[in-house]
């Protein structure tokens, strides 16, 4: 029941705006539910248990949602037949990746209850974005609850931009407007605490590592307040959290799992010594070679057969702790490598012969194969969301089919993950990528992921580098990524690892993933395993993939080192007129009837622009100079003297009406049609007839006067009709005489010059 004086609300001066929390009026069933509000925009957050366990699972089942409403936004789904909000859009499914990466490590280690956090978004400004809100949303949310979790965390957005006093001094900038983040070198996420990070993700426009560890170092700073806030909150509005119910016979699983520590330990440090295991498969080997050693081992120790598959599922965990200790103890990777060494590189081009652009990249066994294709800008993806109105030139998918892990399993399209990974890639190659006004081109990269161990997404990046130079996509610089990890114990010991593979990616890690060019950072996302990661740690991944991502370069380098002159034979070719504005409605015609004529005849796709600019995109080259020439026609002026080549289109007793211009007619008068009088305009012209013309004069109605004769002078070829026989006894009806007459001068009876004066009288 809503009563008021259950409502707390508490507000943090913030980033030169108030964020405002609201508890007690919303969604009361919940275990934890807030409102929370930054300008206008509004957020509600919710955070559900389950009652009861999942059985027989081994993982955390955690579910986090976020739902754009468009009435948020004022705004009616564009779709003629469906106005309610349907599947989540790709923005909606980053945000929600963004915000379960911030909260997941904080749960406790076993919990096996679903959790469901719902980030709703009620109220949208168009200034102040709500997926970061979102993150401080979810861990009041989540604080206040009965729920087990480890938080309090804030979120927050950092960006760069030149100050307004001095454009070549750039200021940091806490939660920037969408303005403000047009003009930002950077955007970055963090989550976390002032002093430990869980968190970031970040597009830049190339920035020095220098600037990125500053960006980090300042955002961390900046989430002092707003977490100091989430604790104050929980302090006085907090429930007490509730401990997940331990399984029967837990006293004789504890027992089971202590033997089990025990053997693993021994053995798997022993096993991972004896030699190198270089492949996923090796390592998979491995560990089933354990679990059947350790099967053994517990039978005969007398634990019960229905402890075993439990005492299985601690086999790779354990086997992850020793790695740990093999690396921070010796420096022992368990494939031999050390530490700053990335696994064996491989690029190939051209692979495909039908796409527009292929490249091949492999990092030991991630394998990509990314292509290029090249459309018109009419294939622009157009984005209906809370948010956007605005259409996408440049787009990335990524595909990773179970193949590529080993596995067979239903294929059902993209999920969260291919989005995220896509979207990851993208925002990596975006800040290359050419101008529409230099390159008009739609372009769709996609990747498939061949073979995966360890951070597809960055061998997405170099991939998709790689086609779009195959391409002949002008980049403006090669892209590569690298992923790092990190080995770390409870005790404090911690070393960072480059190229992070499988069984090195356990509890104490992080994935840390960077791309960039030569001169700098391009996109940054990093998660953990741990309850955050020390500013130092990030400073040490920071500097040391740089190291990695050249040596990336180099190797793609060897194989194409820029984008190619030309593009493929099989890229449709654009070319760009600009026209006066006010001419388009002459080109579309009454209800496009023209447009529609010229795509039809010539095979072209025709793209206007309100600005006048037009896009012509042909695949053959006859078929966009047909084009070019139309449009060309159809908007340019007629000007005295030019010559035209054009068909008869309408007849009339004084003249023919000839087409000079697609749409535009010009009169031939009779007197011009020939070099001597006519009598019919139908003796030297008819309907559809193609004949050369030069405007005399364009008159001040806008009329444009054509004359025959005056092309054929100046060399055009036209057969004339002969001239029409002199009668006898008649008069000549040649051509023009002075003063306006036709024929020779007039003769009396029996030719005979004519007599002036009176006529005599008639008899």
């Amino acid at each position: 029941m809503y009563m008021a004086d259950q409502i707390r609300s508490y507000e943090l001066p913030w980033g030169g705006r108030t964020l405002t929390v609201e508890l007690g009026k919303l969604a009361g069933q919940a275990n934890g539910a807030c409102l929370v509000r930054y300008g206008d925009t509004v957020v509600l957050a919710t955070a559900v248990l389950s009652p009861s366990t999942r059985e027989g699972i081994d993982f955390f089942p955690l579910m986090v949602d976020f739902e754009e409403k468009l009435y948020a936004a004022g705004k009616i789904k564009g779709s003629r037949f469906i106005k309610r909000e349907g599947r989540p859009t790709d923005e909606a499914i980053l945000a929600g990746r963004l915000i379960d990466r911030c909260i997941r490590p904080l749960f406790p280690e076993g919990i096996r209850n679903d959790v469901q956090v719902v980030i709703s978004t009620l109220s949208w400004d168009a200034e102040n974005d709500s997926d970061v809100l979102g993150i401080t949303a979810a861990s009041i949310a989540l604080a206040i609850s009965d729920i087990p979790w480890d938080g309090p965390i804030g979120g927050i957005r950092i960006g760069r931009i030149a100050s307004d006093d001095d454009v070549t001094r750039q200021e940091w900038v806490i939660n920037p407007t969408y303005a403000a983040r047009d003009k930002s070198v950077l955007d970055l996420v963090i989550a976390g605490t002032a002093e430990q990070v869980i968190m970031v993700e970040a597009g830049a426009n190339e920035v020095p590592e220098a600037i990125m560890k500053e960006a980090i170092r300042f955002g961390a700073k900046h989430l002092g307040p707003v977490v100091a806030l989430v604790r104050k909150i929980q302090e006085e509005a907090g429930k007490e959290k509730v401990l997940p119910v331990p399984a029967a016979g837990a006293a004789d699983l504890d027992a089971a799992a202590a033997v089990t520590e025990t053997f693993v330990t021994a053995r798997a440090r022993t096993v991972l010594k004896a030699g190198i295991a270089e492949t996923k498969q090796d390592r998979n080997a491995l560990v089933k070679n354990l679990i059947d050693e350790l099967d053994a081992h517990l039978v005969e120790r007398g634990v019960a057969e229905d402890l075993l598959p439990q005492c299985r599922r601690l086999v790779k965990p354990i086997i992850e702790r020793v790695i740990v200790g093999l690396i921070l103890d010796e420096g022992y990777r368990i494939d031999g490598r050390k530490l700053n060494e990335i696994r064996p590189l491989h690029s190939e081009v051209a692979l495909l012969p039908r796409t527009h652009g292929s490249g091949l990249f492999q990092r030991g066994q991630t394998h990509v194969l990314s292509t290029v294709t090249l459309g018109s800008p009419g294939m622009e993806q157009i984005l209906d969301t809370m948010e956007y109105d605005m259409k996408k030139r440049y787009m990335h998918h990524y595909n990773f089919p179970p193949f590529s892990v080993g596995e067979a399993r239903p294929m059902r399209g993209p999920g969260r993950r291919d989005i995220g990974h896509g979207a990851l890639a993208e925002r990596a190659l975006e800040p290359v990528i050419p101008s529409k006004e230099s390159f008009p081109y739609t372009i769709r990269v996609v990747s498939e992921v061949m073979s995966s161990n360890g951070s597809s997404s960055m061998g997405s990046t170099c991939g998709s580098t790689l086609a779009l130079m195959d391409a002949g996509v002008p980049i403006t610089a090669p892209v590569a990524g690298i992923a790092m990890g990190l080995a770390s114990d409870d005790t404090g010991r911690w070393k960072v690892l480059t190229d992070l593979q499988d069984l090195e990616d356990g509890k104490g890690g992080m994935d840390f993933k960077i791309a960039g060019t030569r001169a700098g950072i391009t996109a940054v996302q990093m998660d953990t395993k741990t309850k955050g990661l020390a500013l130092e740690i990030c400073d040490a991944a920071i500097d040391q993939a740089r190291e990695a991502r050249f040596q990336v370069l180099d190797s793609m380098a060897e194989v194409i080192a820029a984008p190619r002159a030309e593009l493929s034979q099989y890229a449709p070719r654009v070319e760009t007129i600009q026209i006066n504005p006010e001419k388009i409605r002459e080109v579309i015609g009454p209800g496009g009837k023209v447009i529609n004529a010229i795509i039809d005849k010539t095979g072209c796709e025709i793209d206007i622009e309100q600005s006048g600019q037009i896009f012509i995109t042909a695949v053959t080259a006859d078929g966009m100079e047909r084009a070019k020439k139309w449009i060309r026609d159809l908007t340019r002026e007629v000007e005295a003297g030019e010559i035209f080549h054009g068909p008869v289109v309408r007849i009339l007793d004084f003249g023919a009406f000839v087409e000079v211009l697609p749409g535009r007619d010009g009169m031939v008068h009779i007197s011009e049609l020939a070099p001597y009088r006519v009598n019919k305009v139908e003796d030297i012209v008819k309907v559809g007839d193609i004949v050369p013309v030069k405007v005399k004069e364009i008159d001040d109605m806008g009329r444009v006067n054509l004359s025959i004769v005056e092309a054929v002078r100046a060399g055009e070829e036209f057969t004339f009709p002969p001239a029409p026989e002199r009668p006898v006894g008649g008069f000549d009806r040649g051509g023009p005489r002075p003063g306006g007459h036709s024929g020779p001068p007039r003769h009396g009876p029996g030719g005979g010059p004519r007599r002036s004066g009176p006529r005599p009288p008639r008899r």
